[in-house]
């Protein structure tokens, strides 16, 4: 078992924390926010996340998980994890400051020999950068691994415990050896790569998983204009192990704070390095068309939305989560809100006053019924299993007009339609009641080949 140190006790840091102290390691989580670390010694995460609530109540009884606030003079690790925020500017460039400011404080209370891993997602050549730090204002020498998470956030403690690959990049053999040697409790499989290559995989991970989620919506629009039903063309497309369905389901778009920031990164890098990155811009492009599709469906029913009052159902970016950065949902609000109409928002767990930050004139409802009082359509926008099964007669009986438009494809819309709504979802016209085009398919020339 190994002395190890966490810098940044956000969303990743936290979770990585926790579960090396699972690991049987002795793990010290540093965060200058007091409040968050005062929450965290009482066994309570800043965040929610299934599980996690109680794996760090474990570390904690069990003398492995440590929280500080501020950095001791001397830290006893043989390594440490930076896991602090790196936001996009406006431009895409990742921010490194919190990277550079942790590295430059924790050089100084570490020993040669100590190994730093970049664990927060970093552009490429960041690790030289660390590196370069790191003996500039500390007494190595230190070795620098870049280990990128791939944890989904609302399953982000079983994807760490249960994990399909750990990605290790360095120039130093002995220190992957370490840093895997952390891991070994948990049998992974192990990629060991230099570490501009360890970078670019977390990036191109993330971007891909975008485009399949595109790709997918943009299916969607052109099943729509044909008559086809997309749900079932992802489960056709899926069942061809080359392709595989995850990330194949039509809704809202993607959002969090991974893919956007990612997505825009990596183009920016592309185009600051004289690449075309024309695929990576479609991406986002289809992504933002998303929301406009939703109130292209709202106007189609209820004309104009100045003075409609709409029910938005969710507010996190997707279920099992209340993290709302780059949230579809609240896109989605501020878009309505533009527009002239009263937006109510409902979310489970999210809070009122994180749905005030995100979409600033929003109504929050504290339960669906409520925000149902009155409003003439009501838009599922996250996924959460609170809304899969609706209660479709008093909601129906609540609300000034029966429209659902089902962003997310969540229900079913024969019971919708069934209990007096009007059902609108994603590229399944024939599901929503509309009719399917009758435009005859283009006839082949005999003797040309399909």
């Amino acid at each position: 078992m190994a002395n190890v140190a966490v810098i940044g006790c956000g969303y990743v840091g936290v979770v990585s924390s926790a579960c090396f102290a699972k690991l049987g390691h002795d793990v010290t989580c540093i965060d200058i926010d007091a409040d968050r670390i005062s929450a965290l010694r009482m066994g309570r995460s800043p965040i929610y996340e299934p599980e996690l609530d109680a794996l760090v109540q474990e570390g904690l009884a069990s003398g492995r998980l440590h929280f500080l606030d501020d950095y001791p003079d001397q830290l006893d690790a043989r390594v440490v994890f930076i896991a602090v925020n790196t936001p996009g500017s406006q431009e895409g460039a990742a921010d490194l400051r919190a990277v550079r400011d942790a590295v430059a404080t924790v050089a100084t209370r570490i020993g040669p020999g100590t190994v730093l891993v970049n664990k927060s997602t970093v552009p490429i050549g960041t690790g030289e950068i660390v590196h370069g730090m790191a003996h500039r204002n500390g007494n190595g020498p230190f070795a620098v691994v870049s280990n990128p998470e791939f944890l989904r956030e609302g399953s982000a403690v079983h994807d760490f415990l249960h994990p399909e690959r750990i990605v290790l990049g360095s120039d130093d053999a002995w220190a992957i050896d370490m840093v895997a040697e952390l891991y070994a409790g948990l049998r992974p499989a192990i990629q060991r790569v230099d570490i501009r290559t360890a970078e670019m995989i977390k990036y191109a991970s993330n971007a891909f998983l975008a485009t399949k989620i595109s790709f997918i919506n943009e299916m969607a629009a052109i099943c729509e204009a044909l008559g086809a039903d997309v749900r079932e063309v992802a489960t056709g497309m899926g069942m061809d192990s080359r392709i595989s369905p995850h990330f194949l389901y039509a809704g809202l778009g993607w959002g969090g704070s991974c893919f956007p920031k990612d997505v825009r990164a990596l183009t920016h890098m592309a185009e600051a390095h004289g690449a075309h990155p024309q695929l990576l811009r479609s991406v986002s492009e289809i992504n933002h068309h998303q929301r406009l599709r939703v109130l292209a469906k709202l106007r189609s029913s209820l004309g104009p939305l100045e003075g409609r009052r709409v029910l938005v159902l969710g507010a996190s970016f997707k279920g099992n989560t209340d993290d709302t950065r780059n949230s579809p949902a609240l896109e989605l609000v501020r878009l309505l809100l533009l527009e002239g109409a009263t937006a109510v928002v409902h979310d489970p767990v999210v809070r009122p006053e994180r749905i005030a930050e995100g979409a600033p004139g929003a109504v929050c409802a504290a339960s669906i019924l409520e925000g149902a009082d009155g409003a003439e359509a009501a838009v599922i926008a996250t996924e959460w299993d609170d809304y899969r099964e609706l209660d479709f007669v008093n909601l129906r009986a609540r609300m000034a007009r029966p429209l659902i438009v089902d962003a997310r494809n969540l229900l079913d819309g024969r019971a919708a339609r069934a209990a007096g709504f009007e059902y609108r979802c994603v590229g399944r016209p024939g599901e929503e009641g509309l009719p399917f085009p009758v435009t005859p398919a283009l006839a082949v020339p005999t003797g040309v080949e399909r």
